[in-house]
């Protein structure tokens, strides 16, 4: 009887530890995937502020976006992951670590896996400072604030929330970053857009509406639109950081179908909005009405209804249309891409929004105003943060004259002067 009851419980030990390697091995290949698709989201980042300027700036933003990744990847290995990962201090920065790595892993997948995981996403926040201040910046100015935005800037806020920092105490909810990576990107940008100026030629017509700066390759811009979309279902399904289970695998389902929906009921009401503030459907503004949904819905991916992400994306794609004519024409702000409007204005919403449609706590779901208070401090904080630390940054380059390009660059074009080359040949 004694050796019956030991090897059912050597049998039973087996197939426990079995089965925690399977759901470790299926977490981890899981977060692998969905970390080289937020990747193939840079080559996205790229064709849409490459597509939406000009030709004679091509290479240089391509060299940006290259960039971009490349200092992140490294600067975010060796001390923005520890910063924003390590052990909390104050809940407001993570103790740094050179090079840190848990070798017992995180949770249920690699200590690897999670800092490459995470390290798409720092890129992410940097890039999106390129398409605001694109064609009139310094190359090197650009390698400078890509660095420091990686090594502090983004992992300090970013632990505030994901590292178990204060804002993670008092109960603030992004899943996946509208707030703590795109909002962060683009509060960076706008300090940096209203520090460098406009373009030259922008602003020329008085009291009148600006001059209007077309892209080169709308097809190009499109095209990247459809890799940013693809590259999403990565960015927040992955961010579910486990695939094993069917819980978990009803989750990410549960993600990608309200990341789609958002997206494209984004794209719709932008288009429909801009036929009826400009007589026709704006290509370029229903594109950006795809991203402004993807933006606003990955804040509450995990926790708003089908129909709560349909209704976010339609409010989106609005917002988007009268944000950049509010950027453009009312307060000035040159913003090439409409970076700020679709990560910044539209990251806040959507993280607002979380206060209004999620299942749990939501105030259309009896939840009251508590958890819209909330995620209104973590909005106004992360703004704070981003946009005063973005101002100090350029001021101080601006100052030292390693900012703006000077008027004759400008106005032959960066590929040459800053590169020694061409994109089109």
């Amino acid at each position: 009887m004694e050796d019956t009851t030991t090897i059912a419980s050597e049998v039973f030990e087996m197939s426990a530890a079995l089965f925690d390697e399977i759901s470790f091995s299926i977490n981890n290949l899981w977060v692998l995937i969905a970390a080289i698709l937020v990747m193939f989201m840079q080559p996205g980042f790229a064709m849409v502020e490459s597509g939406f300027t000009r030709k004679k700036n091509t290479a240089n933003i391509l060299m940006k976006n290259l960039m971009d990744f490349s200092i992140g990847a490294l600067v975010y290995w060796i001390i923005g992951y520890s910063i924003m990962y390590g052990e909390s201090l104050w809940g407001v920065i993570g103790k740094f670590d050179l090079a840190f790595f848990n070798s017992d892993g995180i949770g249920d997948y690699a200590d690897k896996t999670d800092i490459l995981f995470q390290t798409v996403f720092a890129a992410t926040a940097a890039t999106i400072v390129s398409g605001a201040m694109a064609e009139r910046t310094k190359f090197q100015a650009y390698l400078i604030f890509s660095f420091f935005i990686t090594l502090i800037i983004y992992p300090i806020s970013g632990h505030w929330l994901w590292g178990g920092g204060w804002l993670d105490e008092l109960g603030f909810m992004d899943f996946a970053g509208s707030t703590i990576v795109h909002s962060v990107g683009a509060w960076v940008g706008l300090a940096g857009a209203i520090i460098i100026g406009p373009r030259l030629g922008k602003y020329t017509n008085g009291e009148r509406k600006p001059t209007a700066i077309p892209g080169h390759n709308m097809a190009m811009g499109a095209l990247g639109v459809f890799i940013l979309w693809f590259g999403w279902f990565g960015f927040n399904g992955g961010s579910q950081l486990a695939a094993a289970g069917k819980d978990n695998l009803v989750a990410i389902a549960h993600i990608a179908l309200t990341t789609n929906l958002s997206a494209a009921a984004g794209a719709v009401t932008a288009m429909l909005t801009s036929s009826i503030r400009h007589k026709r459907p704006s290509l370029s503004l229903s594109l950006n009405g795809a991203l402004a949904g993807l933006v606003a819905i990955t804040a509450g991916a995990d926790v708003v209804s089908p129909a709560g992400a349909v209704a976010i994306g339609i409010l989106a794609g609005i917002i988007l249309v009268l944000g950049v004519e509010l950027l453009d024409q009312k307060l000035k702000i040159d913003d090439p891409v409409g970076a700020i409007t679709v990560h910044g204005i539209c990251g806040a919403f959507g993280t607002l929004m979380v206060g209004v449609f999620a299942l749990d706590g939501g105030l259309l779901y009896g939840g009251g105003l508590s958890q819209l208070g909330i995620q209104a401090i973590g909005v106004v904080a992360v703004f704070g943060w981003a946009f005063v630390t973005g101002l100090i940054l350029f001021s101080i380059l601006k100052a030292s004259n390693n900012l703006r390009v000077s008027k004759r660059i400008e106005e032959e074009g960066l590929d040459v002067y800053e590169h020694g080359e061409n994109a089109f040949n």
